[in-house]
């Protein structure tokens, strides 16, 4: 069943917010074996002009996948989760995420597409800190895998 392409530029509540904590992007940082000390050294953030120790890029994935599940959830949107994969992913940096952030995801539809029978289903996820500013956009691309002998 294709998605409804009603929903494009539908925009689903922000997230509650996340803290972003030290030890989190320490766990994140070794497990994907970025040994840049600015993760791990609050003196070497520091050393490079940031407040704290910084997340690696893709840190924010998690919470912005998190809060993509608004989207994917939505009974109303026609998806069966159970035939996703995960397409692509980008982000876009206002700046480097920071332990102590507290961080909102707002999860906007950008467009759906159908390709080969396939459902694309592109989410962009803009993540704000507390004070109301603009961290990172990050785009979310699924694909709905056609049934078989769809």
């Amino acid at each position: 069943m294709a998605l409804d392409q009603s929903f494009v530029g539908r925009t689903y509540p922000p997230t509650a917010p996340y803290e972003v904590g030290r030890e989190k992007i320490r766990e994140f940082a070794v497990a994907v074996g970025d040994e840049n000390p600015a993760y791990t050294d609050p003196e070497a953030a520091k050393a490079l002009g940031h407040t704290d120790v910084i997340a690696p890029p893709t840190f924010v994935f998690a919470i912005t996948f998190g809060a993509a599940g608004q989207v994917v959830q939505d009974p109303q949107l026609g998806l069966d989760y159970s035939r996703v994969v995960h397409g692509d992913q980008k982000f876009a940096y206002s700046r480097p995420v920071r332990a102590g952030d507290r961080l909102t995801v707002t999860s906007t539809i950008d467009a759906i597409k159908s390709l080969a029978g396939n459902d694309i289903l592109d989410i962009r996820g803009e993540v704000h800190d507390e004070a109301g500013e603009h961290v990172v956009t990050a785009w979310t691309k699924l694909v709905s895998r056609a049934a078989e002998g769809a």
